[in-house]
């Protein structure tokens, strides 16, 4: 299929559970989620709807990174730089290798896509 749709993406009531992630001290497990889209000859590429509960934690993600936040407040700090706050509507553009902590405010929903940008 040429073409995949995700109809109201900031609407849809449950997603796939993909398990938790630790929180920092003082946060404890966080529930992740998510509807995962392969677009077929780019399996390398991951996109889809991501989303998590309030809490502090660690970014993972080591490849290249693009997300629109569809719902939930929160800020991502770099490691070494400033804080970049985002709400509803906001588009954030990670380079490869941006590690940091995520601190989210209440449950975050995003589009996101994830590449090697090399």
């Amino acid at each position: 299929m040429k073409v995949q749709k995700i109809a109201q993406p900031a609407a849809i009531a449950s997603m796939e559970s993909w398990g938790n992630v630790e929180g920092l001290p003082g946060t404890g497990s966080i529930a992740l989620s998510g509807i995962q889209k392969i677009i077929p000859g780019k399996e390398d590429i991951d996109c889809g709807i991501f989303e998590c509960g309030e809490g502090s934690y660690r970014r993972s993600v080591k490849q290249a990174e693009i997300m629109h936040i569809l719902n939930g407040n929160g800020a991502f700090t770099p490691d070494g730089e400033e804080t970049v706050a985002f709400q509803p509507g906001d588009s954030l553009f990670f380079a490869a290798n941006t590690e940091g902590t995520w601190v989210i405010e209440n449950t975050m929903r995003k589009l996101y896509v994830i590449f090697d940008a090399s």
